[in-house]
């Protein structure tokens, strides 16, 4: 082969690669693979305990009923915020850690990490968790990537913010038009997997208009039925992923 044939395939086969190993890690969007060879990444805890886990607020047109509701079931769970949301409802997000619920990033921007370079996705990042930190108090740990999109840039940017990324093991698919709670729950039930961490969304920013109202009418069935198997129901936190902390949801100052 020429000189410059064997340059040529070289280039492309460098790209090529490059190209897999920054799409390599969405792999783990099969739940299968991911519970079986990083349970960590999966949100795998506890046996006796279900992580409640919410994306993509904090909303002043949702979150609050949803505090309203965790109150009055006793429950606390782990809040996947948007820097962009964060930005628009700093006073929310400190309701949110003051009233004992644990935050957590999902990203400045609701969008999904495949194909960004690992620049953009470090300041991005970077800015959810400072905007995040800086209105609600608290120190965050945990990051989810939107639509859970695991990219090579999504792992670099929550190394370097100090985060550590979690994924979930069970969701409600809750996000879509036309369902109801009771759909909610079914599909909860039909996915529910052992020392799962749970997916819901207590927004609608990114959703179909209207779909948190299902998912906000679906909890107390959800939590009932877990706490008649056995089960507790909190934040990531309390859930034993391996490799975390015992954490502190309180607001400073507290």
């Amino acid at each position: 082969m020429p000189p410059t044939g064997r340059a040529a395939l070289l280039g492309a086969s460098a790209l090529a690669a490059a190209g897999v190993a920054h799409t390599l890690p969405g792999l783990v969007h099969f739940r299968w693979l991911r519970t079986s060879l990083w349970p960590g990444l999966a949100g795998i805890g506890a046996a006796d305990h279900v992580a409640l886990t919410f994306d993509d607020g904090p909303d002043p047109a949702s979150t609050p009923a949803f505090l309203d509701e965790l109150d009055r079931l006793g429950v606390r769970a782990t809040f996947f915020l948007l820097g962009s949301q964060v930005r628009r409802a700093g006073g929310l997000t400190a309701e949110l850690a003051c009233r004992g619920h644990e935050l957590a990033v999902h990203g400045y921007r609701h969008v999904n990490h495949l194909g960004r370079p690992w620049w953009w996705a470090v300041d991005d990042v970077r800015r959810a968790r400072d905007l995040i930190e800086g209105a609600g108090g608290v120190e965050v740990r945990w990051f989810r990537p939107p639509y859970g999109a695991l990219a090579s840039s999504s792992l670099v940017a929550a190394r370097q913010a100090g985060l550590r990324t979690v994924l979930w093991t069970t969701w409600g698919r809750d996000w879509r038009p036309g369902i109801d709670a009771g759909e909610v729950v079914a599909v909860v039930r039909s996915n529910m997997y052992p020392s799962a961490t749970v997916l819901l969304h207590d927004s609608d920013v990114t959703s179909a208009p209207g779909s948190w109202k299902r998912s906000l009418a679906a909890l107390p069935t959800l939590v009932e039925e877990w706490r008649a198997a056995g089960l507790r129901v909190g934040t990531l936190a309390e859930h034993g992923v391996a490799g975390d902390g015992d954490g502190d949801t309180r607001c400073l100052g507290s």
